[in-house]
């Protein structure tokens, strides 16, 4: 998505992805290269001109080997701190973003530590990698966390209060390299099974928490200089927000923005990592984004109903994995939750979760 934003600009791209099928390969140049091929990466990094990631699984190291050839956007710094949750949320508290409490456990002396700090009702996951609910188990009693550590192999780990939230929201953001920053509407999420199923934006929130949403954003982006699109995942419990994390790059509920607002937070992000002026993030209409995981409908089936677009990622189908999604836009908030029942359905029968 971020290669098609980048040919609606009339910008060319080369792509570097380990995977043979990558789906990127259909938007530019595609080397299909180890991520560790330095060999590759130097000449991969001699025909472009900045460079920018996707994903977090990207290794710093590499960011880094690349760094010597050309401008690497977002910063390595922004992937070294959100790819360590301990990191992450130390950097989110320093830099005034609430969050809940929480410690590290990395060996059978700080469980009791950690219990101590955060109590017996909590989320224990893993420091790094781990996404879409993998990589992280509910604690409900004390006695539980050590069978959840073990069940974690035993690895370097977060363990945070439990946040008993009246709802998920996400606020995106794009930052350019002069400074200059745009903010897209605060965004409601629902997860199913730890996936992203739905996002609406707006998200029904009061004023004062969208602002205070706002402001956390515009106080990560400059904490941490960042260049291109990221996402603040926030709790909403008792009419406070509690940071959740940050994703330095665009996100699973900014997809919306394809179709919903003005600029597409992919394009905003090719703007800012290649110099160009940021746009207009408002909103064209109410919108929204169903996730397809696993499984493919009928494209028809979709396109018959008013308001919407099918977005396919040319990913072979597989439990668990997102393979596209659909955006809904109306005119109206009753109107979008109309069209969104029909969809959600369609959606609930094909995907596979697991």
């Amino acid at each position: 998505m971020l290669g098609l934003a980048a040919m609606k600009l009339e910008i060319e791209c080369v792509f570097y992805d380990p995977a043979t099928d990558a789906p990127a390969r259909v938007a530019g140049r595609h080397i299909a290269a180890a991520w560790n091929d330095q060999v590759a990466l130097e000449r991969f990094a001699r025909e472009v001109d900045v460079i920018t990631f996707e994903f977090e699984n990207v290794p710093s190291e590499t960011l880094a080997f690349l760094g010597k050839f050309r401008p690497v956007w977002p910063r390595v710094r922004s992937l070294e701190l959100t790819c360590d949750r301990i990191r992450e949320k130390e950097f989110l508290r320093a830099s005034g973003v609430p969050v809940q409490p929480f410690a590290p456990i990395s060996n059978n002396a700080e469980l009791d530590l950690a219990l101590a700090a955060v109590g017996p009702h909590g989320v224990l996951k893993t420091r790094s990698l781990g996404y879409d609910g993998k990589g992280q188990r509910v604690v409900k009693a004390a006695h539980e966390l050590a069978p959840a550590w073990e069940a974690l192999h035993c690895a370097p780990c977060i363990y945070e209060a439990f946040v008993p939230f009246d709802r998920e929201v996400s606020v995106l953001a794009t930052r350019a390299a002069d400074g200059s920053a745009v903010v897209y509407p605060v965004i409601e999420n629902l997860h199913t099974h730890g996936i992203l199923f739905r996002s609406i934006a707006p998200a029904l929130i009061s004023t004062e928490l969208a602002q205070a949403a706002e402001h956390y954003a515009r106080r990560v982006l400059e904490a941490l200089d960042h260049v291109g699109t990221l996402a603040l995942e926030m709790f909403v419990a008792d009419n406070t927000l509690i940071a959740n994390e940050i994703a330095p790059r665009v996100h699973n509920s900014g997809h919306w923005t394809i179709d919903g607002a003005r600029t597409s937070q992919f394009e905003n992000h090719i703007r800012a990592v290649a110099g160009l002026p940021l746009a207009d993030a408002g909103m064209n209409e109410f919108a929204a984004m169903v996730n397809l995981v696993g499984g493919i409908p009928e494209t028809s089936e979709i396109l018959g109903i008013e308001g919407t677009f099918v977005h396919l990622y040319g990913k072979a189908p597989r439990a668990g994995r997102k393979v596209g999604h659909i955006n809904v836009v109306a005119p109206t908030r009753a109107t979008l939750l109309e069209r969104l029942v029909e969809v959600e359905r369609i959606a609930r029968r094909v995907n596979r979760l697991a």
